[in-house]
């Protein structure tokens, strides 16, 4: 079997498991085998989703929700492979740090965002802060794994050739660690979009997150629907286009 040939049976898979799931969930609807407070029909979610895209609604909190993620990820990718990089440069800081930040990673972080929102208030800052360390973990760790596994003897021969420091990030270390702090920049991304999507729900006054608890408060269960298939659709071109980019740098860091 050819890696094509498993990549699509992989996809059929999964297209076939979200349509069973959508079938089940109209089966359920239509025969009323879950009340539609809790679960509201299907074709009341389509064409709510129909209608919320035609809104101005939609896309004022989704332009909060991007400007957010943007600016978390751009200080938190910034950041991570700043003090990944100097951190994998020496041994004994990779033997201080990495477990260091590792242990802080496994914390869940979520607890601390009331400390987040007393620094930063209710508005996006607060978001964007705790978006940003939260993303920032997977970025520096996965730096810092990826500048220290390359092999000490490309180091080496570089120096004996009279490498500068530029010359060696850009010849040795980028192009050997390239595949593992893409894969972290990638999941950083993800933390980052979930993070910020997560806080607006708690302690939001806009975005999609907030809009998606406003409409379960007011028990519009099959609008809140729409936005939560909306940001399901949003997650998906998310990860594929970073799942995409991954594979095309992983390739470029192994020709390196």
């Amino acid at each position: 079997m050819t890696p094509l040939d498993s990549d699509w049976r992989s996809r059929t898979i999964q297209i076939l498991f979200v349509a069973a799931l959508v079938a089940l969930w109209d089966y359920a609807g239509q025969h009323g085998l879950i009340s539609p407070v809790l679960l509201p029909r299907l074709r009341a979610v389509i064409v709510k989703f129909v209608q919320i895209v035609q809104t101005d609604t939609l896309y004022i909190n989704l332009a909060v929700t991007v400007f957010e993620l943007l600016v978390a990820f751009a200080i938190s990718a910034s950041a991570g492979l700043a003090l990944g990089y100097l951190v994998g440069r020496s041994r004994y800081g990779v033997l201080v740090f990495e477990p260091l930040l590792a242990g802080m990673f496994a914390v869940p972080i979520i607890v601390f965002l009331p400390l987040f929102i007393l620094f930063f208030g209710i508005g996006m800052e607060s978001k964007i802060a705790f978006g940003a360390t939260y993303s920032f973990f997977p970025i520096v760790l996965n730096t810092i794994g990826g500048i220290a596994q390359v092999d000490p003897r490309f180091v080496t021969v570089a120096r004996s050739m009279g490498a500068s420091d530029r010359q060696m990030f850009r010849r040795v270390l980028l192009p050997a660690a390239l595949p593992v702090i893409v894969t972290g920049l990638r999941i950083g991304c993800i933390v980052c979009f979930l993070s910020i999507l997560g806080s607006e729900m708690i302690a939001g006054i806009s975005g999609l997150g907030s809009r998606i608890v406003t409409l379960g408060e007011g028990m519009n269960t099959a609008e809140m629907f729409a936005y939560i298939a909306f940001v399901i659709v949003m997650a998906m071109i998310l990860n594929i286009s970073l799942t995409r980019m991954q594979r095309r740098f992983g390739e470029t860091g192994g020709r390196a």
